[in-house]
């Protein structure tokens, strides 16, 4: 950890409003694109990371400096997202019991897209689908770990993250074409 971190870290603890400030700066930027992840719009992801940094000066006394600070922060926004999510109502999952058949494939992984085109297609996903794609794609989860986190089943997550995949295709195929015919 570098040593304006840890200073800023010690003031934070002390409740210091330039260091936490400081700290808001530092990584403000960053964790506003993972609140976008999650929610749908700029002014819900600002609400979100508001709310995220309030968890960070209340809880920074745990942060036992394992890890990086940057990882720390991170995992509470992602779980204030989920949070702001699961109080809203905002999402809303379909069960299914069935087998479901996912190739696997990743078309939109190809390389054709800008990082633009990828989080605008993910963006529009309804919000069942783009937490569980997030959950699993981006950050790693297993269903099982999913199915915990949201409080569904492992069935449920597998389906979301299935129907997430096929509208991802479709609409990164509709840009494709688009830019192909354009």
């Amino acid at each position: 950890m570098k040593q304006s971190e840890e200073n800023i870290i010690r003031g934070c603890r002390k409740g210091k409003a330039k260091a936490q400030k400081e700290l808001y700066d530092l990584y403000a930027s960053a964790m506003l694109g993972i609140c976008l992840r999650y929610v749908k719009n700029k002014a819900e992801a600002e609400d979100v990371l508001q709310d995220g940094f309030v968890k960070v000066f209340k809880s920074i006394g745990s942060y036992s400096g394992d890890g990086s600070l940057s990882g720390w922060i991170y995992r509470i926004m992602v779980n204030t997202a989920l949070n702001y999510l699961r109080s809203k109502k905002k999402i809303q999952f379909v069960e299914y019991n069935g087998n479901i058949q996912d190739s696997g494939e990743d078309v939109y992984a190809e390389p054709v897209f800008s990082r633009q085109q990828f989080m605008d297609a993910i963006q529009s996903l309804p919000d069942g689908y783009r937490t569980v794609f997030n959950l699993y794609v981006l950050e790693g989860y297993k269903h099982r770990e999913i199915a915990e986190i949201l409080d569904v089943s492992v069935n449920t997550s597998k389906t979301q993250l299935a129907k997430a995949r096929e509208m991802l295709r479709k609409k990164l195929t509709a840009i494709q074409r688009k830019e192909n015919d354009g």
